[in-house]
């Protein structure tokens, strides 16, 4: 085979890969929910709810976080609010403790081990048929613990993630990609719970049913391991547009690079430690979900790699090629001069889904490199931009 035919080829097989991923997957999604759709059976029940809060230094949010907790619509007599607190340093547990007349209780982990080990030490000491899962950055809508409690009058259901909204008053250019991105991962999850089951959740507001949640290990990125928890169960976990909370983006560039990384690495890390789920023979379309939606998802950069280098070599000999790589670099470029607008603190405006997109390839190597060195996250530090005080 010539080399013009291997570039052709691998040019080919790059694209198609690109496009399956960010549009054949989620169209395939979308035919699925709506020629074979897995409905859920709701009723409006009121199961006793646990309302777990994790927190590690927190204390200029969690005021705030635990007065719109208990405005929740929900059976005051049916609600425990807790707060576990991942050995916070700043004064975050003495607020919550000053909530304990009105039904707060604190869980303090004496030492740090993280999120998830926080989560689990609750859920220990948790009393209700559901949990909910909480950040203290959440701010839920009166309703939303009452939508998702009627996802478990459908006994097949074993986990509900609700509906996550970015805010972003600063209209900074970051945040405007994060919510153009989290908009299609909104559209993505509604189709594949309705074909499926999710195959992870929003960590700020999820709900689980005691009975079916297990410990995981401290490392483990919850909210999406927890999917994958229930899978094994024989249960899905489903999609509750209707249970909305608000959340303000990160403004800055590295610090969504940095929670992205994190995210990423642990995923790597709870794939690998569950690999058996990728084969369609042992869960099925599940796995499906995982390689699509996952791994294909964090190897887009090796595609993009790929078709860039191809369409260079190609361009050598046919105009249509020196056109497609010069469209790729036109838009590779508006990314990088949308990060340098934002680090100078100039707005980049339309630049957003560029930026973002290069941000998120960017930290999907970034992760995985992670994964390989062995370097694994359970501690997290609250990554919050000075303006979303």
């Amino acid at each position: 085979m010539s080399g013009s035919l291997v570039g052709q080829a691998v040019f080919i097989v790059s694209v198609g890969l690109i496009l399956y991923v960010y549009f054949g997957y989620p169209l395939l999604m979308f035919v699925m929910a709506r020629l074979a759709p897995k409905n859920v059976e709701k009723a409006p029940i009121r199961p006793s709810v646990s309302f777990i809060i994790a927190a590690y230094n927190e204390a200029l949010d969690i005021r705030q976080k635990l007065e719109n907790t208990l405005r929740l619509e929900y059976p005051e007599e049916k609600l425990e609010i807790i707060v576990t607190s991942d050995a916070s340093t700043d004064g975050t547990d003495d607020i919550a403790r000053e909530f304990a007349g009105r039904g707060v209780r604190l869980v303090r982990q004496p030492e740090r081990r993280g999120k998830t080990a926080a989560q689990n030490l609750a859920v220990e000491a948790a009393a209700g048929e559901i949990i909910v899962f909480s950040d203290a950055t959440s701010m839920y809508e009166p309703d939303a613990v009452c939508m998702l409690a009627a996802n478990f009058a459908d006994a097949s259901v074993g986990c509900v993630a609700g509906k996550l909204v970015y805010v972003d008053p600063a209209a900074t250019t970051v945040g405007s990609g994060v919510r153009s991105y989290w908009n299609y991962e909104s559209f993505l999850k509604r189709n594949e719970s309705t074909a499926s089951s999710l195959i992870g959740v929003s960590g700020c507001i999820y709900a689980v049913r005691r009975a079916n949640y297990l410990p995981m290990y401290p490392e483990a990125c919850s909210d999406f391991l927890i999917a994958t928890v229930i899978r094994k169960q024989g249960l899905r976990t489903v999609y509750e547009p209707l249970a909305v909370c608000a959340e303000v983006t990160n403004g800055e560039a590295s610090k969504e690079m940095k929670m992205r990384v994190r995210v990423i690495s642990q995923t790597f890390t709870d794939l690998w430690r569950n690999r058996e789920m990728l084969d369609p023979f042992h869960s099925g379309i599940y796995a499906l979900q995982l390689l699509s939606h996952k791994v294909l998802r964090y190897s887009i950069p090796i595609f993009l790699a790929a078709a860039f280098v191809s369409s260079a070599v190609l361009a050598f000999n046919s105009r249509v090629c020196l056109l497609i790589f010069a469209v790729q670099a036109a838009f590779f470029a508006a990314a990088v001069a949308a990060w340098v607008l934002e680090r100078i603190g100039v707005k980049g405006g339309t630049l957003s889904i560029q930026l973002y997109f290069l941000l998120d390839n960017i930290a999907s190597v970034a992760g995985f490199n992670q994964f390989l060195k062995g370097e694994r996250y359970a501690a997290w530090e609250p990554i919050r931009d000075s303006g979303q005080r």
